[in-house]
């Protein structure tokens, strides 16, 4: 049996976020990460252009064999993903497998509110899809979802100023629009694998009682036991403890800016799709 390594992928940086966390629960396995930085951000893109660039970048995730490819991007698990896995996928490689964080979110969030009011702090992109409202009511009908795009977060983030005081505007606009909607919001989501690193400066506006909720151990803990579940594609997976980075822009760039998501230095590749 070929074996390969599970697949990451992000436009940018935030999928980091969540490849550290699975990183942490399942350390033995063999990774690549591709972020797409050269055509991010994708929230402000088109429902067609995103699903055109996250299929291609998918494409080469298996021509690397990967069995199995984590879209550790909301906006491409919003407007890509179910395209991908219905249309592509049974063409393509009927064995492999494209999961996203949106489903793995979805299904334990309405376990955090008391008042079955959550607020969803997304993209552009992920909040205009509606996938949150569609994904959670499937799971928990009586959670009322209250959705906020917060256009300027993830260019504060990519550019290294998330802790600067011109960040602060832009933090409590959006929380306060949030917040405008319901009074009886308790739980807000992180719906974007940048928005960790605004944690402190989100806290710092946000009411104490209110939760916040951060996806990349949702979704780590969700590989680990989807893998558990389907041993057919745990088998496929290479376990050597390695990890590999491609980014689509400058890898110097990448290096410099990863460290602040990955928590550790690395050395990426640039590739040309």
């Amino acid at each position: 049996m070929v074996k390969g390594p599970i697949g990451v992928f992000d436009s940018g940086y935030g999928g980091l976020t969540v490849l550290r966390e699975i990183k942490t629960q399942l350390p033995g396995y063999d990774y690549v990460y591709l972020g797409d930085n050269a055509r991010a951000p994708y929230g402000s893109r088109s429902f067609e252009t995103i699903y055109q660039y996250t299929l291609q970048c998918v494409e080469w995730f298996f021509k690397q064999g990967c069995p199995l490819v984590i879209l550790a991007c909301n906006t491409a698990s919003a407007k890509a993903l179910r395209s991908i896995q219905q249309l592509n996928l049974p063409l393509i490689d009927p064995s492999r497998r494209v999961l996203g964080v949106i489903r793995p979110t979805s299904e334990i969030i309405g376990h955090y509110t008391n008042t079955n009011k959550v607020g969803v702090l997304g993209t552009a992109g992920t909040v205009q899809s509606l996938s949150y409202p569609i994904e959670i009511e499937k799971f928990f009908p009586s959670v009322q979802v209250f959705q906020q795009a917060c256009p300027m977060w993830v260019p504060l983030v990519e550019n290294n100023e998330y802790n600067s005081p011109g960040a602060d505007y832009f933090i409590k606009k959006y929380l306060d629009q949030l917040l405008d909607q319901s009074n009886e919001i308790d739980t807000v989501l992180l719906a974007c694998t940048h928005y960790p690193l605004l944690i402190d400066k989100i806290r710092a506006y946000l009411p104490p009682a209110i939760s916040i909720i951060s996806q990349g151990d949702i979704v780590a803990k969700s590989l680990v036991d989807y893998l558990n579940r389907h041993p057919e594609i745990e088998s496929k997976c290479n376990k050597q403890g390695n990890s590999v980075f491609f980014t689509t822009d400058s890898a110097n760039d990448f290096n410099q800016k990863a460290t602040i998501f990955y928590g550790n230095p690395i050395q990426s590749e640039h590739l040309v799709l």
